[in-house]
């Protein structure tokens, strides 16, 4: 065993496939499974104390959902630092999409789980490529989501994502009250939310809500 292995987390509901993927993994000499967690909620609370470099995640958890998607969004955004692969037993296009847009760096499909190791060693060891990918991936993706608000929108969407109140965005702009408050329900029509807070957590998950 490497004395700094690639520590895994490993976010399936199947046993089975758990127990497998665990002998799997752990009979390469730089690779070592440090945990698991078997549905999204479960694996946040595990993420929070658990220390892994790679998580390797079921799209498809519980029902059949895409709550693998919802996970991975979760996990990225507590850490960062961590590369998600999904696994699946489709290889839907659309799927594939929404995978890449939560913040996977490679998507395979159950039955070449042979290439895991390699896709592991990939996402730690070469990672620039990738990372450059999803960044712009993610601003292609943030700019779809705001093509339709007018400049005098979008300004106001920029300072509610830096954090500004109303009162502070109607000084910083000079704006009445009633006419930020105007181009502000104008902007969460467009971008199909119900609040300015939720506005700025779809376009930041990429439109993944």
């Amino acid at each position: 065993m490497n004395a700094n292995p690639i520590r895994v987390m490993l976010v399936e509901d199947d046993e089975d496939w758990i127990a497998a993927m665990t002998d799997f993994l752990n009979r390469e000499p730089d690779m070592s499974v440090v945990g698991s967690a078997a549905s999204g909620p479960e694996a946040l609370r595990t993420a929070e104390s658990l220390v892994f470099d790679v998580a390797l995640l079921d799209i498809h958890l519980g029902d059949g959902s895409l709550d693998g998607i919802n996970a991975a969004i979760e996990l990225q955004e507590l850490r960062p630092d961590a590369k998600l692969i999904m696994l699946s037993s489709v290889g839907e296009s659309e799927v594939m999409t929404r995978a890449f847009t939560a913040g996977a760096v490679n998507y395979i499909e159950k039955t070449d789980f042979r290439e895991l190791p390699h896709a592991i060693r990939h996402a730690v060891l070469h990672p620039k490529a990738m990372d450059a990918l999803l960044k712009e991936f993610g601003r292609l993706k943030r700019e779809e989501q705001l093509k339709e608000l007018t400049v005098a929108e979008r300004e106001v969407y920029d300072l509610l994502e830096e954090g500004m109140t109303g009162s502070q965005i109607e000084k910083k702009l000079f704006k009445a009250e009633s006419t930020l408050k105007n181009q502000v329900n104008r902007m969460l029509k467009k971008l199909g939310v119900r609040s300015s807070k939720e506005a700025v957590r779809k376009v930041k998950r990429k439109g993944l809500l």
